[in-house]
């Protein structure tokens, strides 16, 4: 397959600049890009020539939800090499959260022995446990009572909280996102931690939310804050009676808007955890 190789300049320092390109990252993903690598301006991206989608990425440096920022790109034609085994080649050194669960690719194995360990290989950091609000979406799974119930994994990109719920005890995880590459990530991870039998992986946005007549116990949705809003009314239809919503991909900032509208669709917040600025809230129906 034939890349573009997209380099992002972001006029930013120190953590304001590592968050940007953290974000940027994760809404690039959903436009099609397919890894990522810091530079020192900023970062690189990397998205097939087939699915590029120029309209979606200036709306998305134009849009940007981060004040006083500025972002600038330049596209030119990757290198033509094997991308999938460099992505696979570089990997991650093996994160823990709270002590009890640690997440770790094929390449690099754990150390020491943990109460639950999950692999994943990814393409891409986001979704690995490296970032703030996936370390919070597991913790906090990690302190929900999940044995027998359903999960429905909105944006489940290499599908870590669906595993992450299985291995606690789930009885069964829907995961669907927008990402052809990220629906194949899921089922392969999935079977690398053999749970492929109770989780059931869609491609498609909320609407796959209308196609289940299920109700779910958990909801998961770690996206940006635009997208939780808009799908804020489908995550409601999907719950359970006293089901449970985990959100985050979103600044502490927001999370009054956040709250308001979870409280519109009646939903009541009963738990907030925060890290380097970004946040996770928890509601219940």
């Amino acid at each position: 397959m034939k890349y573009y190789e997209v380099l992002f300049t972001v006029n930013a320092t120190g953590t304001l600049k590592q968050d940007t390109c953290d974000l940027l990252a994760s809404v690039c993903g959903e436009i099609g890009f397919e890894a990522f690598e810091e530079t020192d301006g900023g970062m690189k991206g990397y998205v097939q020539t087939g699915v590029y989608d120029e309209e979606g990425l200036r709306n998305i440096v134009n849009d940007f939800p981060i004040d006083n920022v500025e972002i600038s790109y330049n596209i030119s034609e990757a290198e033509n090499k094997d991308w999938n085994e460099q992505w696979e080649q570089a990997g991650f050194e093996p994160i823990t959260v709270r002590d009890i669960c640690c997440i770790h690719d094929g390449r690099h194995l754990p150390q020491n022995e943990y109460p639950l360990t999950v692999e994943i290989n990814a393409r891409q950091a986001f979704g690995t446990g490296t970032h703030e609000t996936t370390r919070m979406m597991v913790a906090t799974l990690l302190e929900t009572e999940l044995s027998g119930k359903k999960v429905l994994d909105c944006g489940c990109g290499t599908g870590i909280l669906g595993i992450v719920s299985l291995k606690l005890g789930a009885a069964c995880v829907l995961g669907y996102d927008i990402d052809e590459w990220s629906v194949e990530n899921t089922l392969h991870n999935a079977a690398v931690n053999k749970v492929s039998d109770s989780y059931e992986v869609r491609l498609g946005d909320a609407g796959i939310i209308k196609e289940t007549a299920n109700r779910y116990d958990v909801v998961l949705a770690n996206i940006n804050r635009n997208i939780l809003l808009n799908d804020m009314e489908a995550f409601k239809s999907a719950m359970a009676d006293n089901g449970i919503l985990m959100l985050s991909g979103f600044y502490k900032e927001d999370s009054g808007i956040i709250e308001r509208e979870a409280n519109r669709h009646g939903m009541t917040l009963v738990g907030t955890k925060t890290e380097n600025g970004w946040c996770c809230m928890t509601f219940k129906n």
